[in-house]
């Protein structure tokens, strides 16, 4: 089986590289971007299977990014895309969840919640892969 490749998408390089730490130190491959537009050009480019992203960014906040996959790139919106932002309000969790986002997660980053999300999208990806649902 391929090794899982995780985006993260976020404008604060010290965020972005505990994230990156993390995930790399769990055995995943990861992609870098430090905005929404190199974010999405990065989705377009390379075709990560997971996708970790702040919503407040510069370019193009984490919403639009969404937004554009979902509704101009369909063979990238079953891509799980999981929002990590410092907006922990109800009604922005129901916004990110409502558009799309396969996860909310909220900063201070907890990252044995964080690593249980990815691993939930990993099974549903290798599931999706063993069965041939792969996208």
């Amino acid at each position: 089986m391929s090794k899982i490749t995780i985006l993260c998408i976020e404008d604060e390089a010290e965020i972005r590289t505990l994230v990156v730490e993390e995930l790399e130190d769990a055995g995943f491959a990861t992609l870098q971007a430090s905005n929404g537009r190199e974010g999405l050009e990065m989705m377009l480019t390379k075709w990560p299977d997971i996708v970790i992203c702040d919503i407040t960014m510069p370019e193009m906040d984490g919403h639009q990014v969404l937004a554009e996959i979902q509704l101009n790139h369909p063979e990238l919106s079953n891509v799980p895309f999981i929002f990590l932002t410092a907006m922990s309000d109800k009604d922005n969790m129901i916004t990110g969840l409502q558009s799309g986002a396969a996860d909310y997660l909220t900063k201070p980053i907890d990252f044995d919640i964080l690593m249980a999300k990815i691993t939930g999208c990993v099974t549903r990806i290798e599931n999706d892969r063993k069965t041939g649902r792969a996208f």
